[in-house]
């Protein structure tokens, strides 16, 4: 389940929805990866690895930007703060960033996503730390529209995009979250896929997942939500980052995680 989508300029004036879409099935078995096994598995087969010690102690994730599309040291920051709050990594959790030049391929489709994962990637599960891969793309996603655009994508058990690109352009429209804000929320929705949310890897342990849009949540402005609401009201509360509602830690907690 992988898509983050900016959902109608319309709503700019008083809050923005982002939400999630299957054009790119995730667990598709076309999905032409060179990647270790372990690194190369349906999206959500790892939640457990990554939320528990189980098997791994430790977490390694490899960031990599186009150069001058790198996300801000804020995003970063609360980005590793979500995760330790969510995760158990006794032995610690490792983010690595670096830069690499555009690949001029924009706009892209998920298999170019892929093959710069498959140039680019260098870490792996090694022992008892596991390694997710997140690209911070210089361009848009293939088909997105003058209303709806992909802000990120996790297409594998270990894998992530996020397209930083759009992500900008939308963070300069009027009334619109802060960058900061933006990249975090993405970041966020986008590993807890990792993690099986919703119903994708870590069982339900009560009834919240949207029939609508599966993997999902149902409730109102959990950070899980096919459509995410930043903030509301007549001037908008755009810098407010959604959160994972109860539920959702629930099932988190029932896999292994905090």
């Amino acid at each position: 389940m992988q898509i983050l989508k900016f959902l109608s300029i319309i709503l700019l004036s008083s809050f923005i929805l982002v939400g999630c879409s299957n054009d790119d099935d995730s667990n598709d078995n076309t999905i032409n990866s060179v990647l270790p096994s372990s690194n190369r598995q349906p999206l959500g087969s790892s939640a457990n690895d990554l939320l528990s010690t189980t098997k791994f102690n430790s977490l390694t994730i490899e960031m990599v930007s186009v150069q001058g599309f790198e996300p801000t040291t804020t995003a970063v920051n609360a980005f590793r703060q979500f995760l330790e709050e969510r995760l158990f990594k006794p032995d610690g959790i490792i983010i690595n960033q670096r830069s690499i030049p555009s690949s001029n391929n924009a706009p892209f489709d998920i298999d170019e996503i892929v093959a710069i994962e498959n140039d680019q990637r260098t870490l792996f599960n090694v022992e008892d730390d596991i390694a997710v891969y997140i690209y911070f793309a210089d361009g848009a996603k293939e088909g997105d529209t003058n209303t709806e655009v992909t802000l990120g994508s996790a297409y594998l058990n270990t894998s992530i995009v996020i397209y930083e690109g759009t992500l900008r352009r939308l963070s300069l429209r009027q009334n619109s979250p802060s960058i900061n804000t933006i990249e975090t929320a993405t970041l966020n929705h986008e590993f807890s896929h990792l993690m099986g949310l919703v119903n994708l890897g870590t069982s339900l342990q009560s009834d919240h997942e949207d029939t609508d849009a599966p993997n999902h949540c149902n409730v109102p402005t959990c950070l899980m939500e096919a459509a995410i609401q930043f903030g509301s009201g007549m001037m908008g509360m755009g810098d407010v980052i959604p959160q994972l509602d109860p539920l959702c830690i629930a099932d988190l907690q029932a896999n292994g995680g905090r």
